[in-house]
Parts: C-alpha cells; structure tokens; sequence
C-alpha cells in the first residue's frame, strides 16, 4: 500500500477523533464500512456522539449531509421525494427526498413503520431509488448511518432481518472514558472542535477501487468461511451468517487492512471484524433457555475455530 494512501487515510481519523474523543476504533471501523462501500448501524444509548461523527465525517470530506429524524408518521415520499405537477407545464416534476446526499444519517430508524424502512432497501443495495417507475441513481459514495437506541422499545418496529443485512457492520460507541468526558465536559481539549476538509470525493472513489486489490490467501478465506460455517451449526443459533453476510466479512475485511496500510488480509482482521459483522445477522434461539449473551457465543465462534498458520 502506498505511504500516500495510508496518510490520506489517517488524517480522515485524526480528523474525525478531534470531535469523538477516545473512540478511534469505532471511527476507524466506520471509515473501513465507507470505504468497503456499506452501511452502518448504530445501536447505542442517546448523547453519545452518533450525530457528530457522521457530521464530520461528511465535513472531513467536504460532502452533502442530510439527516432524518424517523417518526412513526414518516413516509417513504418524505424519505425518496414526491412527484408534484407543475400547473405552467402541465407536467409532474420530481422534487428529491433527502435520500439524495452523500452521507445520510437516518436517525432511530426503528420508530418508523415497516414500509418506511423498506423505503431504504433499494437505496442501501442499488445505489438507486425507483418512484413512479423512474430509476434515479445517487451519489457514487451514498453513505447511511442509521441509529437506533436499544433502551426504548414502546412504540418502536424492529428492522427485518432482510433490512438488517443490508447494513455491513453493527457498532456502539458508548460511553467515554473518565478522562475523556471530563475533558468534554470542561471544554479542556488537545486539538480544536473544528473539523477541516482533508480528502475530497475523487480520493474516496480512487480508495474505494483499491480495496478489490487487496490480496486474500486462499488459507486466510477458508478460515473467514469456517467462522461463517460453524455461525450456521452453532446449537444455540437459530439463523446463521447467510452468504451476503460472508461477502460483507470478506470486503470489510480488505478495507479494513486498508486502514491498518496494509494490502492484504490476516486471520486477525476477521478476529477484529466478527463482532461487527455478525452480531446483527445472528438469530439466537430464543424457543428454551438461552444463559449466554450474544457476544459470549461470538466469542465461542472465535474460540472453537483453529486460526490457520503457514507452515
């Protein structure tokens, strides 16, 4: 990997760690999701920081940024956009939703309705929306960062398991450390809260296409593929990682060695990736007595897979 690529990469980082303090893994993971082309959930309390990380993301690299606040009367025009007719042409003309940005933060997406969710399906898998039979394309880069907070379940609709796949990683930010949210908290900080343009949309693009480079062995695939299997035969797992979730282990983890300037792929990066990636993908069997939290099985995943070692 060029030392070019890898600045260029840091200083995205750097950048966005000036307002999230303490959290660079969480900013390096989602850096690693938009460069790998996904999306990202976020299931985390309020007042954490959700919104000012995608926020200077999108100013870092000086891109459009929309924000929808999903309530239960929401609907999906609000979210694609609504075709109006214009009385001079006698014609309807399509006003776009905002839908059509860069970097779109849909924010506690599980308030609003099942239809209103799907609205989203197209625009996350197609890079695409389609409204009274037109296809329109958005932004090369089109990025969703959705919220939802787990503490809060009156009056909220869970995302399908169809919806849910289409994000590539499921991340929390949580709670800063004691030294980092006094430093919040007394304005005290090393660096400014003033986020700066250090990459444009061209360097995404020109990023986005060297993480197909990215080298994989065949050893280091077939251990991803045996994480994948045993999340499919693991007693306590009712719904296994399906293929598209094996693909998204495989492309978050070229991106994510990316990050690390790197450009190709180990046993390790997986490691670092399986919770992201499959804690939201993962069905547990709630139909008897489950006494292991999620991240305890993902754990026993790791456990119960040999890493592979090259003799």
């Amino acid at each position: 990997m060029s030392e070019e690529n890898l600045a260029s990469i840091t200083r995205l980082i750097d950048e966005v760690e000036k307002v999230i303090l303490g959290k660079r893994q969480v900013i390096q993971l989602t850096v690693t999701a938009l460069l790998a082309g996904g999306h990202v959930l976020f299931e985390d309390v309020p007042g954490v920081g959700k919104t000012m990380l995608v926020k200077a993301l999108s100013e870092a690299i000086h891109g459009r940024f929309s924000r929808i606040q999903f309530t239960p009367d929401l609907l999906p025009s609000d979210i694609l956009g609504v075709s109006i007719l214009n009385r001079q042409t006698n014609a309807f003309e399509f006003r776009k939703g905002p839908v059509f940005t860069d970097f779109l933060l849909a924010d506690e997406i599980n308030r609003t309705t099942p239809r209103t969710q799907a609205a989203l399906l197209e625009a996350m898998s197609e890079n695409s929306v389609t409204v009274d039979g037109q296809t329109f394309h958005l932004a090369e880069h089109f990025f969703v960062l959705a919220t939802q907070n787990p503490i809060e379940y009156e009056g909220t609709y869970p995302l399908p398991e169809a919806q849910l796949d289409r994000f590539l990683f499921k991340l929390a930010i949580g709670y800063p450390s004691e030294e980092d949210e006094l430093r919040l908290m007394t304005g005290k900080r090393s660096t400014p809260n003033i986020v700066s343009q250090v990459m444009n949309e061209n360097e995404i693009i020109r990023l986005k296409e060297q993480v197909d480079r990215v080298y994989i062995d065949d050893i280091v695939a077939k251990y991803a593929l045996a994480l994948v299997q045993k999340s499919r035969t693991h007693p306590e797992i009712e719904l296994g990682i399906s293929p598209r979730g094996s693909m998204a282990l495989i492309r978050g983890a070229k991106a994510f060695a990316m990050t690390e300037g790197r450009m190709f792929v180990t046993p390790k990066d997986f490691q670092i990736l399986l919770p992201a990636v499959f804690s939201h993908r993962l069905q547990l069997k709630y139909g008897r007595v489950v006494n292991k939290r999620g991240d305890e099985i993902l754990n026993e995943i790791l456990e119960s897979v040999p890493v592979p070692v090259r003799r």
